[in-house]
């Protein structure tokens, strides 16, 4: 018998069943057609932020970041690096603490940039400061 696992889209943030062994090949969402993987960061708000954290039995990486912050800026290319080397296994998705401050107070974020692993709705693992791609996808490979 397949497992399966709940992928939350990434356009419309519906939760989808996609076979753990379909998982490689991506698949599509089955409510706005669109890929479930776009080998980018995803970018989250207030709502969407908890059905990724709330619904996805993936782990989702977070990282809480300003547009006024200078490390935060620095690390985003290397984010969007280590996305394309860690999907679909996990989801990267990127939060704006001007923009959306809830989420962002209900974790405790003291200093940016911070980033949050979090697995079953869990909080899993936590790293603050700006790292480079290789960096990034070994911490979450150990903390997985």
């Amino acid at each position: 018998m397949s497992t399966s696992l709940i992928v939350v889209c990434p356009h419309c943030h519906a939760p989808n069943r996609v076979p753990a062994e379909r998982l490689d090949s991506g698949g599509t969402c089955g409510k706005c057609k669109q890929a479930l993987f776009a080998g980018a960061p995803l970018e989250l708000d207030a709502h969407s932020f908890d059905k990724h954290i709330g619904r996805s039995e993936l782990p989702v990486l977070v990282d809480f970041w300003a547009p006024w912050c200078g490390p935060c800026r620095m690390m985003a290319p290397a984010f969007a690096q280590a996305t394309r080397q860690l999907e679909p296994q996990v989801r990267l998705a990127k939060l704006n603490t001007e923009e959306h401050q809830a989420p962002a107070a209900r974790f405790g974020i003291r200093s940016i940039p911070t980033m949050i692993l979090f697995k079953d709705g869990r909080e899993i693992a936590r790293q603050s400061g700006a790292m480079d791609a290789a960096n990034i996808v070994r911490w979450v490979k150990t903390a997985l």
